[in-house]
């Protein structure tokens, strides 16, 4: 397997002009460049246009950085641009990321040459256009950064490598929507806390059986994968035997996730599931909260400290994402993990994982606070039938 590009950022001086440095040819007008609504947007399609080819791209951004105000970042920028189309190709994207103060090229299709390559011939290019026109100490406050797609953002599991401009359009989303998070926020502090306070009963006896009828912990915590690729501890109550592997699962939801898994038929019903239905390692009285949803009980701790709302994509295990397809990355991208959501209510073990993905990807597009609304009160409804509980 091909080690997929991991996200290279390189901030280099632009040297100043030295003797015998190619004279740049010039011509009046400078390069088009695209108003930084729309050069953002094309970063957002062109990024999902990677996700579904597989084909990485590099995103160059050029700015003046500077503690002083003696030049206008504008006119040093202004001289650039004019240089852009002896750098790029007829078929990259070039525009204001930030109006007058930062450019950007959005370079696709970068074909067999790797990144890191790529990164190098781009860099060179730049600099020897830049030298005729960097004679003073402008120049050394120009600044480059490359940006590749695909990032592993969620391998460090700390979810800062979304600070990426690749991703602008999600944070310019999450402003125009603030006041209706803040809301979804609010809703899930005050529910999940009354839910703790007058679920503790059930809580207790929960805790109380699982501990008479298996040795072991009551909750069982695992980590998961929340928004953003940021690693949390996710609580459930404990229905399997302790001390068991989880070779069983590791090995199905692989084959799930690569659209190899089958269905299986479960308490006679002809449609079949897609999950485990015979697992040698849950517990009898696992078998009932499992199927009643009472073992998510617990995550409503998870909704009142920020890691999960009540509605929203479910949480993966960490090597889930090892067979995740590019796009499928996206669940944990544009919204924050929830307890209930679309496919629970409309879908659950019935469905394939793409289909999962894109049901998430549904929800995040069309999100409001009715919609959480209306898959909350669905949700008993789902839970009490029982169709494709796992």
């Amino acid at each position: 397997m091909n080690k997929r590009p991991s996200t290279i950022l390189v901030e280099n001086q632009i040297p100043t002009a030295t003797a015998g440095a190619p004279r740049v040819p010039t011509f009046e007008g400078a390069a088009t460049l695209l108003a930084p609504g729309l050069f953002r947007a094309m970063v957002s399609r062109e990024r999902k246009r990677s996700e579904r080819s597989r084909k990485p791209l590099l995103l160059m951004l050029i700015e003046y950085k500077s503690a002083e105000d003696r030049v206008d970042p504008a006119l040093v920028l202004g001289k650039i641009a004019p240089l852009l189309p002896f750098v790029i190709r007829e078929t990259d994207i070039v525009g204001w990321f930030e109006q007058d103060r930062v450019l950007g090229v959005i370079f696709t299709e970068l074909g067999s040459m790797d990144t890191q390559t790529a990164v190098g011939v781009i860099e060179a290019k730049i600099r020897r256009c830049c030298q005729p026109l960097c004679k003073d100490e402008a120049g050394r406050h120009l600044k480059i950064s490359f940006y590749s797609f695909p990032d592993p953002w969620a391998d460090k599991g700390n979810g800062q490598r979304l600070s990426s401009p690749l991703y602008s359009d999600l944070f310019e989303t999450e402003k125009k929507k603030r006041l209706q998070l803040l809301l979804k926020r609010a809703i899930d502090f005050v529910v999940s806390g009354v839910g703790l306070i007058l679920l503790s009963p059930i809580f207790l006896l929960l805790a109380l059986i699982i501990k008479i009828c298996s040795k072991g912990p009551v909750f069982f915590r695992q980590q998961r994968v929340g928004q953003n690729g940021k690693e949390f501890v996710f609580l459930k109550f404990r229905s399997m035997r302790s001390s068991t592997s989880n070779s069983i699962h590791k090995d199905y939801v692989k084959r799930f996730i690569a659209g190899k898994a089958e269905k299986h038929t479960q308490n006679g019903e002809k449609e079949g599931v897609f999950k485990i239905t015979s697992d040698p390692r849950v517990t009898p009285i696992g078998r009932f909260i499992r199927r009643t949803s009472l073992d998510e009980l617990p995550q409503l701790w998870n909704v009142f400290v920020g890691e999960m709302s009540l509605v929203g994509p479910r949480p993966p295990i960490p090597y889930e994402l090892e067979v995740y397809d590019i796009w499928h990355k996206r669940r944990l991208l544009e919204a924050k993990p929830g307890i209930t959501g679309l496919w629970q209510v409309y879908g659950r073990s019935k469905t394939t994982f793409d289909e999962m993905v894109r049901l998430d990807l549904q929800y995040s597009r069309t999100w409001t606070p009715l919609l959480d609304l209306k898959i909350l009160l669905e949700t008993p409804r789902a839970v009490l039938m029982g169709d494709g509980a796992c």
